[in-house]
């Protein structure tokens, strides 16, 4: 059975991203339909969209999200600092070395400073890491990001474009904290409502981010011809070296092989959908908010088959089994 539902999330993850990338192709090639409708700038749906997607992560969660803060403290802590350290000092070496405009090179280093995406809960599941750690680094750096992510971005982005530290902590709280606040009043409140709520909000999240990503290849097609295959290589990199250092750095820690494949997925699978609404904040979301966007289908692609890799291969050490996350992106 548990073979089964690993096959059916790493497939649904494969579809996804291939949905993702039929949909990056038609902006590309039609890309009036993603950028205006009947007057309307689509543009103005990545907040609102961005918002709902967050409203059903908190539908999701609850205190028991946040017990290995307790049951394992050091794995947490190290962890955050790797989310925090890795991907934007890698993200700042790379937008520096590939030598790109600046608002492509602050894109880059902004989705290193953005924390966990929300599909790294699903992937430690995949790949047998420690899914109740998986989760309580998601929702303590998601917690984290109105105060890490300006003021890694402040320090790292700053020689590239003007960032505003306030102003983006602001955006955060907004667009993360509280409709994740909300959901969780809702969980509270409704439990057995948010039952129904857990399943219907991951199609609604695919098909959010879908269609963000839509937006923003359409609104950046004239950046992403010029850049597009480099900017693409980049993001590779920055994905896989998060992988890389993410479980490097963890066995170098001594954490056990569950928890350092579980810090290798939190720091390479970020929230590319929270980056790409910051960019739009900006009024950048044609030029900051590119890498955001291939992002998320790069690090599904390669998440997937990591998962799947490691799902092949249990670690000899082996944590308390945690039940099946929701499907999430």
């Amino acid at each position: 059975m548990k073979s089964e539902t690993n096959t059916k999330s790493s497939y649904s993850n494969l579809i996804y991203t291939a949905l993702i990338l039929a949909v990056v192709v038609l902006a590309l090639t039609f890309p009036q339909p993603f950028i205006e409708i009947g007057g309307f700038q689509l543009k103005n749906l990545i907040v609102p969209l961005l918002q709902i997607i967050m409203l059903g992560m908190g539908t999701t969660m609850a205190v028991k999200d946040f017990e290995a803060v307790v049951k394992q403290p050091k794995a947490v802590i190290i962890g955050l600092i790797c989310q925090f350290t890795i991907m934007p000092g890698v993200g700042y070496l790379l937008a520096a070395s590939f030598g790109f405009p600046p608002e492509i090179a602050a894109g880059v280093i902004l989705i290193g400073c953005s924390p966990s995406g929300l599909a790294s809960n699903v992937m430690s599941y995949i790949a047998k890491a420690n899914v109740a750690l998986s989760i309580t680094i998601t929702s303590v750096a998601t917690i984290m990001a109105p105060l890490m992510t300006p003021l890694l971005m402040k320090l790292l982005a700053g020689e590239f474009i003007a960032v505003s530290f306030w102003a983006m902590m602001l955006d955060i709280m907004k667009i993360v904290i509280l409709p994740v606040v909300v959901g969780l009043i809702l969980n509270r409140i409704f439990h057995k409502s948010a039952v129904v709520l857990n399943r219907v909000m991951p199609l609604i999240s695919m098909a959010g981010i879908v269609l963000i990503v839509g937006i923003i290849t359409a609104a950046g097609r004239e950046s992403l011809l010029t850049v597009g295959w480099t900017l693409a290589l980049c993001v590779l990199l920055h994905n896989l070296t998060g992988f890389l250092l993410g479980y490097t750095g963890a066995r170098l820690m001594r954490l056990d092989e569950q928890s350092s494949r579980t810090v290798a997925i939190e720091v390479g699978l970020q929230n590319g959908g929270l980056a790409s609404g910051l960019a739009l904040q900006m009024g950048k979301v044609a030029t900051v908010g590119l890498a955001p966007a291939l992002f998320g289908p790069i690090m599904n692609m390669t998440g997937s088959l990591l998962a799947t890799y490691w799902s092949q291969r249990p670690p000899k050490e082996v944590v308390e089994p945690a039940p099946a996350p929701a499907a999430k992106v």
